[in-house]
């Protein structure tokens, strides 16, 4: 069927470029950036060419087929279109009357396309290049939610500028940004490959955004073929314990992991310690939760002190349960708790400005920032359920339970100042209205 404007208008991109054809070997290929190019397929002494005459809709449907005819008349008289749209000169041995239809095409279409090329571009140079967008995506996306920049600057300077900068944001296909993350892996860094293709998805969400281009490039690539995530093994910074949290809380994600991984930041178990947690280890009386020796593979339980926050997102978890006497039971059997790997593919699926997080950064985190506020390092490590080794460890059983609960209540009141942090997150019952209950 011959192509209308609203079925041009309504072509989507793909990964690959794909092509809808017109009639009379007329079509339009579709490029990964959403650029639409006429382009035309003939013959001409046997063998087959291809010749291109612009993008859609700086030519026009009824263009396009007005060239379309032009272009197959001429190599039916055997002059190449494709070599005069790429500049070469008219052929001298050919007769007075295909010269002037030859003089007749290169006036009409070579140079009419050239023109337009160059205002299109001129037009669009100052606003659309990856350069210009990508310093606009930083000052006004990028500056506003990191406190510190420099590791971005450094990649758009260093990797993104050089490589592609001139082109179009449009324009920027799946193998640009593969060209990009194969250099830096070359030089042996497949962290930073990963974190530029990182980059790389934002700046481009931002593009779709701004109705710069209708395909994110980098998000098309997935993390796995780039390079696996590997943990900083360094502690969270305030900021992004704000950053991720608000991203947990404001993503799709079901609302009993989003108060699971919140959870494990306030009180700082294990991963598997909370997944496998049964409603019969609670006391909310006593606000304590009791984790069994055997869960915790060792002599003796470990009881962890609730603040008032942890206290209020069970009491909802406990609704969310419907009856089951996990905390987090399976969607498919209530019986059984959710995988273990079921909040490590919603925390991989979380669109958070955080580079190469894990889940046991949150001990981690909670470990080098209480530390840092000057809590007793015996309170953090009974917290931690870190064994104590050498002759201290023999004769040292204290449990500090009441220091650690109020750390833990300072723990959690200072991750909700984070999550705050002036921005309208709806979280719960457990924020302010709950230590006020």
């Amino acid at each position: 069927m011959a192509l209308a404007d609203t079925k041009l208008r309504n072509l989507k991109p793909k990964a690959e470029p794909y092509t809808v054809a017109d009639g009379g070997s007329l079509f339009v290929e579709v490029m990964p950036g959403g650029t639409l190019a006429w382009r035309l397929r003939y013959r001409l002494l046997g063998k087959q060419e291809k010749v291109t005459l612009g993008e859609y809709p700086t030519w026009s449907i009824a263009e396009a087929r007005a060239w379309r005819e032009a272009a197959k008349s001429l190599a039916k008289r055997g002059v190449s279109p494709m070599a005069l749209a790429q500049g070469n000169a008219i052929p001298g041995d050919i007769p007075v009357a295909v010269r002037e239809q030859a003089q007749e095409f290169v006036s009409r279409w070579c140079a009419k396309a050239t023109a337009k090329l160059r205002a299109a571009e001129a037009a669009k140079l100052s606003t659309d290049t990856v350069e210009a967008f990508s310093w606009r995506w930083f000052q006004e996306v990028a500056e506003p939610a990191n406190s510190d920049c420099r590791n971005i600057r450094r990649v758009l300077e260093k990797d993104v500028i050089p490589s592609i900068g001139a082109k179009m944001v449009g324009e920027v296909t799946v193998t640009d940004i593969l060209n990009i993350t194969d250099r830096i892996k070359a030089r042996g860094s497949d962290q930073m490959a990963l974190q530029t293709r990182n980059i790389l998805k934002r700046l481009f969400a931002y593009g779709i955004a701004r109705q710069k281009t209708q395909f994110n490039p980098a998000a098309a690539i997935e993390a796995k073929y780039i390079a696996v995530a590997r943990s900083r093994e360094v502690a969270l910074t305030p900021p992004e314990i704000g950053r991720l949290l608000r991203a947990i809380y404001q993503s799709n994600m079901n609302r009993a992991y989003k108060l699971g991984l919140h959870l494990l930041m306030l009180c700082m178990v294990r991963k598997s310690e909370l997944i496998e947690a049964r409603w019969e280890e609670f006391d909310f009386d006593a606000q304590e939760w009791t984790i069994p020796w055997e869960r915790m593979k060792k002599d003796k339980a470990h009881v962890v002190p609730l603040p008032r926050q942890a206290i209020a997102m069970l009491e909802e978890l406990k609704k969310l349960a419907c009856g089951s006497e996990y905390v987090f039971p399976s969607r498919n059997d209530s019986k059984r708790p959710i995988s273990k790997t079921t909040l490590n593919y919603v925390i991989r699926s979380l669109e958070a400005d955080v580079q190469d997080f894990v889940i046991h950064d949150f001990r981690r985190t909670a470990s080098t920032l209480l530390n840092e506020a000057s809590f007793n390092s015996d309170w953090i490590e009974k917290s931690l359920a870190h064994k104590t080794g050498g002759v201290r460890g023999v004769y040292n059983k204290a449990e500090w339970k009441e220091p650690r609960r109020e750390m833990l209540q300072w723990w959690a009141d200072f991750v909700e100042s984070q999550i705050e942090e002036g921005r309208k997150v709806i979280l719960g019952r457990f924020g302010k209205e709950a230590r006020a209950a």
